[in-house]
């Protein structure tokens, strides 16, 4: 069977998988990685670009998942950016630094793009296929993809520039220090002002679907806690929870809220933030739970690329 190899170059994190379709035409992984490099620094400055540390930390990223995907011989190997790079003055010098390290061109993705794309990541999700009617909200360290689904095909699809790291820089001012409680309210009252300018319905009916590496975050808190594999922890997180955890890591410095079970040091300064960002797309849509899913835009760029071999 064709493989494709997908490296997906987001703010927080770089990401690759390699993908196959089993005899039964589901999708299935052959490798997935992450490497947390944070190449969005300064991502909420009025004419952001991407930091030469930052870049540097990319570009290393980049290169040892191409050569580790190689090892599985795909038949064609993807490379994409989103909202940290389509939004950085040096966006294109970056790719083009990407380019001499490994030889992989890179294709920006736009807002519209990315979205579409998580949309089909999420309906290769073989614990969703029940599901008809539902929303999926896409939290990365850029930007926070929203869409709708009716009957399984996208209603409606909004990129927001609501991303965890975009929101720590712009309501917290000292990210070393605990969470304070009125930077909680300013991201939820920025959510809200930025989802409603957008005019992304949630009046209809439908489950909540949640990707990313918050929720990640989330199951490999809960993991820890009880001595748990990360999916031996149920999908179904309730919003109390999100509220539970928020409560308990807040108000701890910086240096403490990385010693906690389950966050990395890398995610721990903007998690609470990303926190309080689901906890707000909670509150407008009067959710009580998400279910959270692994199949995300990676997902949807390997179904689109293997359907094309």
């Amino acid at each position: 069977m064709p493989s494709v190899a997908v490296i997906d170059i987001g703010s927080n994190s770089i990401k690759v998988l390699v993908a196959t379709r089993s005899p039964n035409g589901r999708l299935t992984a052959r490798k997935i990685r992450t490497i947390e490099a944070r190449i969005s620094a300064g991502l909420s400055a009025e004419a952001p670009r991407l930091g030469a540390e930052g870049m540097e930390r990319g570009v290393a990223a980049v290169k040892e998942l191409a050569e580790e995907a190689a090892e599985f011989a795909p038949d064609r190997t993807i490379v994409v950016a989103t909202s940290a790079v389509r939004g950085a003055a040096n966006g294109e010098e970056f790719c083009a630094q990407i380019l001499a390290a490994s030889g992989q061109p890179v294709r920006i993705l736009s807002g519209d793009e990315e979205a579409h794309l998580i949309g089909r990541g999420l309906l290769c999700d073989p614990g969703l296929s029940a599901l008809v009617d539902f929303y999926v909200f896409d939290l990365g360290g850029g930007s926070l993809e929203c869409l709708a689904f009716h009957e399984r095909a996208i209603a409606q699809a909004v990129s927001l520039p609501l991303g965890c790291v975009r929101l720590t820089e712009k309501f917290v001012a000292d990210p070393a220090g605990p969470f304070p409680a009125a930077a909680g309210a300013a991201v939820s009252a920025h959510v809200r002002a930025e989802v409603s300018a957008a005019a992304f319905s949630l009046a209809a009916p439908g489950t909540a679907i949640g990707t990313g590496g918050t929720l990640t975050t989330v199951r490999s808190v809960l993991a820890a806690r009880t001595g748990q594999a990360l999916d031996q922890v149920d999908a179904v997180i309730p919003v109390a929870q999100l509220r539970a955890i928020l409560a308990r890591v807040g108000p701890l410095p910086l240096a403490e809220r990385r010693q906690v079970p389950g966050i990395s040091a890398e995610r721990a300064d903007v998690f609470p933030a990303a926190l309080a960002t689901l906890i707000a797309v909670a509150d407008l849509g009067g959710f009580d739970t998400f279910v959270h899913s692994l199949y995300n835009l990676r997902w949807g760029l390997a179904a689109e690329a293997l359907a094309g071999l």
